[in-house]
């Protein structure tokens, strides 16, 4: 695949809770309680999402291209889109922005890239079931059961559209403006789950409950972060030293970079199973408004 060190352990981590759920989905099943499929679609569409992300559904153009940007400054991925490219390009050249708030910024692009991808993949799943139910002839219940599976992917597809717009509105503005210091996050992830939390059907006392978990959660993603660079490091000196033929210190940075690669595995995975959790939460109370 030739990923990097640090999408080995993003990958890594994927897997991994992709697993935990293939697990409890069995259990489900096995006590009757996935009737109409919907979860187990879910499990698929998250399984694509993961492998086109990282080049393992057969399309040479598909895999993300790892980032040079934190390294050396310049970035080696595209956006995909005319208006993302566009935006970028003038926030580069605005002198509006550090370095550091350049690689904060460009971590947002990316961001907004991973999601219009997972919503294309759910979009095409979406047709594709759609289609199917469209050439049954005599309805059943088990139909009926299927139309309310759609109207669950639809109203998915909805939140990711909504979160979608919000996003490019907010990539617009700091783009232009640059980077409001009395902003209340920063990191794209939180940003996006704040903004949905504030439309969702909270009490201001469970919103305020939900605003201090995502400071928690903003610094676990920082606390990863963090690793994340000090892994890349470490995978750097590793094949330097590699090259040098020095047995002990060798030795010694291929314990250090084991120790730093199980503990970005570590993070990745609780981050996003974290953010999985604090989505389905916000999901539900999105949900609980259309009602």
């Amino acid at each position: 695949l030739h990923l990097s060190a640090v999408k080995l352990a993003e990958l890594h981590s994927d897997l991994k809770i992709q697993e935990k759920d293939e697990l409890s989905w069995k259990k489900l099943k096995a006590e009757g309680l996935d009737e109409d499929g919907e979860k187990e679609a879910k499990l698929r569409r998250n399984l694509n999402v993961i492998m086109t992300k990282y080049g393992m559904n057969g399309k040479k153009d598909s895999q993300l291209v790892d980032t040079n940007y934190i390294k050396d400054g310049t970035e080696s991925d595209t956006l995909d889109d005319p208006r993302l490219e566009k935006l970028w390009s003038k926030a580069k050249t605005s002198g509006k922005f550090s370095d550091e708030e350049l690689d904060k910024l460009w971590r947002e692009f990316k961001h907004h890239k991973e999601k219009i991808r997972e919503y294309n993949i759910l979009l095409e799943t979406v047709s594709r079931t759609e289609d199917i139910h469209k050439n049954v002839i005599n309805p059943s219940e088990e139909n009926l059961v299927k139309e309310e599976v759609l109207h669950n992917k639809h109203r998915e597809l909805k939140e990711k559209l909504r979160s979608i717009n919000q996003g490019f509105e907010r990539l617009r503005k700091v783009s232009h403006q640059g980077y409001d210091t009395s902003s209340e996050f920063e990191e794209p992830r939180v940003i996006d789950l704040w903004d949905m939390a504030k439309s969702a059907n909270f009490t201001e006392k469970e919103l305020e409950s939900f605003r201090e978990e995502l400071k928690h959660f903003e610094a676990k993603i920082e606390k990863h972060h963090h690793y994340q660079k000090q892994l890349e490091i470490s995978h750097q000196k590793l094949k330097h030293v590699e090259g040098t033929g020095d047995k002990d210190h060798l030795n010694r940075n291929k314990e250090k970079y084991a120790m730093l690669q199980e503990k970005t595995k570590e993070l990745g995975y609780k981050v996003k199973k974290h953010l999985q959790d604090l989505s389905s939460r916000i999901s539900q109370g999105l949900h609980h408004n259309e009602l």
